[in-house]
């Protein structure tokens, strides 16, 4: 039998590869810390299950409009006019199975085959596989680790090309947790309109931005930056709701009526109890995200401090989201029970294997000579989990 060979092209995650053997192993038995997940350990917020429940007693579990229901819509609209003062209406708002169906519908909607699209190096690891799938093709721009790994107005020149349709930014970003400034989302902003270029904004960790009090989007900038932006978000990070799986994009009224078509053909319409949990998220108190964001940034400031009294791993504070990309540069080359440490791979296989701690390899999101680590965990997995890492390096310092 032949198999489509788009489909035969697709990487598995390597995040969600490492991440399942380690909860094997833990429920064999193994005393297993997991640094790997991308989801905040802190339950859902109380009032936002209540009103799932009263949507389940009231009945409210029929289809929906395809792009949502109008209450979550106008919900989406108040944040962003709260919280980032843009302004979209109804027609600009659709809501999805996640984030990263978001993603998928706009690159769907926006990409023809050999289309190419700009994205960060490091990158979360779907954006590529995301691109491939509908015949895109993704364009690595690597930042350097002293600027924390965002463009520059250089590294973009360098891989511009008559093909480039579209400018991914993911900020705050996973994997590096770099956070954009004005200045630099200005550079962007100004890249794309020289070359006439869409701009994909991943805002998912808006919320976890540990050195400003004031998010600024890349749809600030000016109208011009308004007009070429799609913002993909969602509630899956900031209220603890991953498996809810609701997310929105906002932007160009066109390109949104176009992602809800697609979408109105492949799944319809978003679970409808989600989608009222979801209103209340918005709406509701956001007390929890405060604490949440605050126990996070402890978490951060404890694995950094941790990671850099060691004198063969290293990594820089990042300013956001909840990752923390450790350099393991200095453990390359290094031999262990007879296996040489050629990549980030081989590191992780033996973090798990001799320590039982789960990291995520670079490799993953195309660098080598890291690893990310996630600090949406207790405070106890994480200083269980960092203690065993340095230990496992302190031979080699």
């Amino acid at each position: 039998m032949i198999f489509s060979k788009k489909s035969e092209k697709v990487l598995p995650s390597i995040t969600l590869e490492i991440t399942s053997r380690a909860k094997q192993m833990k429920k064999d038995g193994a005393d297993t810390i997991i640094l790997g997940a991308g989801e905040p350990d802190f339950n859902t917020p109380e009032n936002i299950r209540n009103i799932a429940i009263k949507a389940i007693n009231d009945g409210l579990t029929k289809y929906t409009p395809a792009s949502g229901i109008d209450e979550l819509k106008l919900a989406v609209a108040k944040k962003f006019k709260r919280d980032n003062d843009l302004i979209y209406s109804n027609s600009q708002i659709m809501i999805s199975t996640g984030a990263k169906q978001c993603l998928w519908n706009v690159f769907e909607t926006i990409l023809n085959p050999g289309d190419e699209v700009i994205i960060p190096k490091p990158y979360w690891v779907s954006y590529p596989e995301l691109i491939r799938l509908v015949d895109g093709v993704p364009v690595f721009a690597f930042g350097d680790e002293e600027n924390d790994f965002k463009y520059t107005r250089p590294i973009l020149e360098n891989v511009i090309s008559p093909k480039t349709k579209a400018i991914l930014i993911n900020t705050p970003n996973n994997p590096t947790g770099a956070v954009y400034g004005e200045d630099e989302l200005a550079m962007i902003a100004d890249f794309a309109r020289t070359y006439d270029l869409m701009i994909i904004s991943d805002e998912i960790y808006e919320k976890f931005n540990y050195e400003n009090e004031k998010y600024t989007s890349i749809a600030n900038i000016s109208s011009d930056s308004y007009n070429r932006t799609i913002i993909i978000q969602g509630v899956s990070k900031t209220y603890s709701m991953t498996g809810w799986r609701i997310g929105y994009a906002v932007g160009n009224e066109k390109i949104i009526s176009l992602m809800a078509s697609i979408q109105s053909h492949t799944t319809s319409n978003p679970n409808s109890i989600a989608q009222y949990a979801a209103v209340e998220a918005l709406n509701g108190d956001q007390t929890s995200v405060k604490i949440m964001v605050n126990e996070f940034k402890n978490r951060r400031d404890y694995i950094v401090e941790r990671i850099n009294d060691t004198n063969i791993l290293s990594c820089k504070k990042p300013k956001g989201a909840f990752y923390i990309m450790i350099n393991i540069s200095k453990m390359l080359g290094k031999v262990i029970d007879g296996h040489t440490i050629n990549n980030s791979i081989d590191f992780s296989n033996i973090l798990l294997e001799k320590v039982k701690v789960a990291v995520i390899p670079g490799d993953g999101f195309g660098v080598s000579n890291y690893v990310r680590i996630s600090y949406a965990t207790s405070m106890d997995n994480i200083k269980e989990g960092v203690k065993r890492i340095i230990n496992f390096v302190k031979d080699y310092e």
